[in-house]
């Protein structure tokens, strides 16, 4: 038929361009004057793209009317039939412990800059790391609070499928190879923005709260060090703000094997270090206790982080192994101290 209008209603639907699919609509509605209901067939090019979807306009009766294919709007993500649905899910346990080892980082290296620049005699740095874990804590629960749902302590979140939920802007699809649809959207919401957010309240707060107190407390310092440990902040939230938009998803997957990896290896240099041989050695001193207990705290936590304790009565005996490196250290330190082999070496042994 000649007078078909641009759904094909009635007539020949235009020829496809190669490469792309059609989808069929199915609705019903009454042509006025008729006794009978009649079916209404729109032909709608599929979308392509792996993010591409269909907003729903609006709902008629228990019709949905879709808009054109694009970016899905912010909060929502694709479903099996290319339409953009809101995210009304809450993160996993795995989504919570990525959270919080991104919250961990800028916590773990205020303490490390606080205790490298306080000087060894200085009573400031037990004052400067509470006051970095009241930063980090309050930057955590604002940020809660003004994710959605505002004023709730939780979140909702759309569920990560795969590594490439977190780099939608490399799968725009181009149909005609010239023009390329942008479809570039939080596919993880809000796993990926949150902690943006997060890093902006910690530095924030500690730009209102960190001066006053070094001011007031760090006596012992010379003018040129007291600052040191809020001038090593400013650089390293920019390294993590990139960290996380260049490597976010990558992190996602591979963080707990990074906090094993790393915790032992900064265990073991600290340790030898402090010229810690022996147990006896390691109670001389309450702050090589507290690090060791931090160090196995962070043990535990990559341990978690990758059985998931999905199955507790397997998993929870993992947690076993947590004082087994410091354990392994201090009984094997003796064999590899360097006098004793330059010793051994010179004896012809």
């Amino acid at each position: 038929e000649e007078g078909s209008d641009a759904h094909g209603r009635g007539g020949v639907s235009p020829i496809p361009a190669p490469g792309t699919r059609k989808r069929l609509l199915l609705r019903w509605g009454n042509d006025p004057g008729s006794c009978c209901g009649r079916m209404t067939v729109d032909i709608q090019p599929a979308c392509l793209g792996l993010y591409c979807g269909r907003t729903v306009q609006y709902i008629n009766a228990s019709t949905e009317i879709y808009g054109d294919c694009g970016v899905c709007p912010r909060g929502q993500r694709t479903d099996g039939d290319k339409i953009c649905r809101e995210c009304t899910g809450s993160p996993g346990h795995y989504d919570w412990l990525y959270l919080g080892f991104m919250a961990m980082l800028p916590l773990v290296l205020h303490w490390f800059f606080i205790e490298w620049y306080s000087g060894k005699k200085s009573s400031s740095a037990l004052f400067q790391h509470l006051t970095a874990l009241f930063e980090c804590s309050v930057a955590a629960i604002v940020t809660l609070l003004v994710s959605d749902p505002v004023g709730f302590l939780y979140i909702r979140s759309c569920k990560v499928v795969m590594l490439s939920d977190w780099y939608t802007m490399l799968y725009n699809p181009s149909p005609d190879y010239i023009t390329t649809v942008h479809c570039t959207h939080e596919a993880v919401y809000p796993l990926y923005t949150i902690v943006f957010i997060y890093y902006a309240f910690c530095l924030v707060l500690m730009m209102l709260l960190r001066p006053l107190l070094v001011k007031k407390i760090a006596c012992g310092l010379g003018k040129s060090d007291r600052f040191k440990s809020i001038y090593a902040a400013l650089y390293f939230f920019p390294i993590l703000t990139v960290l996380q938009a260049v490597g976010g998803g990558l992190l996602y997957y591979a963080f707990p094997y990074i906090i094993l990896v790393l915790s032992l290896v900064t265990l073991a240099v600290y340790m030898s270090a402090s010229e810690v041989e022996s147990f006896k050695d390691l109670l001389v001193r309450k702050k090589r206790l507290v690090v060791l207990s931090s160090h196995w705290l962070l043990h535990a936590y990559g341990i978690i982080s990758i059985s998931k304790l999905e199955r507790l009565g397997q998993d929870l005996p993992l947690l076993a192994l947590v004082p087994a490196p410091a354990l392994f250290y201090l009984l094997t330190a003796k064999y590899t101290e360097p006098s004793r082999i330059l010793s051994e070496g010179a004896n012809g042994h």
